[in-house]
Formats: C-alpha cells, structure tokens, sequence
C-alpha cells in the first residue's frame, strides 16, 4: 500500500453511485478506524452516529433542506453517513470510562502509572476549562483527528468520502437528541462510491507546492 498515492488519489465526493453499497465488512473496518482514532490524553471526547438507512440518512439530510440544499444529494445519495458530534463536556462517568477500558487493554505497568495517566488527562482538560476557557473548541480538535483518520482510511478501503460542515446544527441537533445528550455536531460525512456525474473526480488534485508549505530547520 502507497499511502501517498492514495492521499493523492482520494478527492471529495460529488455525487454517489445510487446502485453501489459499501460491503458490511469493509464499513466495520470504517468503523474501527474511527473506534483507534488518536486523541489529546486519550480524551475521545466524541460520539459518532451512523445513517445506514434510507429513514437513517432522511434524518440527517433534514438539516441541509434550508441553506445548504447543496449537500442534501451527498447525503440522501450515498450509501453510509456518519454525523461526528463533539461532547460539551466530559463527565466523571465518561473519564472513569476511559480509564477502566485503558486498565481492561493492559496500559498501565501498576497503579502508579494508572494514576498519573487519569492526573494528566484531568490536568490538560483543566487547562482548556479553566485557563484557555477553550474546552469546547480543544475537544473538537480531537474530533477533527478522528475526520482525518476517517478519510484517508476510507481512501486506502477504496471507499469514497464528503466531508460537510455546511448544514444546520440547530436542525440536526434537534433531530438526533444531541444537546440533551450532551453533545454537539461538527461535521458530516457522506460515505460511498463515485458516481458517473461527480464532476470533482475528473479534476486534478491542486495543493500549494512543497517551496510554499516546508520550511526546513
């Protein structure tokens, strides 16, 4: 596997194949690439639903029906959506949660290792509550991680992908339950195969050159 032909390879999605659906096997991949995906401490403050499902997909393209209309196709269209939505906050519950599953896949040489790990992770949230008072901002950064490993991952399964931010919160929120689950949605992502009119897929791919973006130290 070329992971850079396949970054070079992979563009943004245009319009679906109808006909085409990604295999249960491959999207259970999909779904533990973004189950292993990095985040600051460990934190993984994030939830993730997916739109398998004519009905499934319905609900999630309702917030796309006023303004963004543009991307109502990607994803009534496609074959899988997943809705990555951010927590507002972690709780005791899902930091105790972490720890246990960190105890559980044998992390920690001893308790004093298991304490200095749960110390960090309660320090760094700390730092964004209370000082940089960014909490929300630092805990979507780790679900822009989890956007990332996404679509290179889903690249490498020959899986073609629509990342959007361009829908209504308030609708889809509304929609799915999220704030009285204590989460927010952040980006939208359609999953799929191109179809014969997506016209990005015959484009070359254009990004500013290696003099522009390095600077060796």
């Amino acid at each position: 596997m070329d992971i850079v032909h396949i970054a070079a390879k992979r563009h943004t999605v245009k319009s679906f194949d109808q006909q085409r659906r990604i295999p249960d096997a491959v999207f259970e991949r999909i779904r533990e690439l973004l189950r292993l995906a990095p985040s600051s401490v460990n934190s993984q403050p994030w939830h993730f639903f997916i739109a398998s499902t004519q009905e499934g997909k319905e609900r999630v393209a309702q917030s796309t029906d006023g303004d963004y209309q543009y991307n109502s196709r990607k994803i009534r269209e496609a074959s899988h959506v997943i809705v990555l939505t951010t927590m507002a906050a972690t709780d005791a519950g899902h930091d105790a949660a972490v720890l246990a599953q960190e105890v559980s896949d044998g992390r920690f040489a001893d308790e004093r290792a298991k304490v200095s790990q749960a110390t960090s992770r309660a320090s760094y949230t700390n730092i964004h509550r209370y000082e940089r008072k960014d909490l929300q901002h630092w805990y979507e950064k780790q679900t822009y991680l989890a956007l990332g490993t996404l679509l290179l991952g889903a690249a490498a399964l020959e899986v073609d992908a629509t990342p959007m931010e361009g829908f209504d919160s308030k609708v889809l929120e509304h929609e799915l339950g999220l704030n009285e689950q204590g989460l927010t949605a952040t980006v939208i992502v359609s999953l799929g195969y191109s179809g014969g009119d997506d016209f990005n897929a015959k484009l070359p791919k254009s990004r500013l050159s290696k003099e522009t973006l390095f600077t060796d130290i």
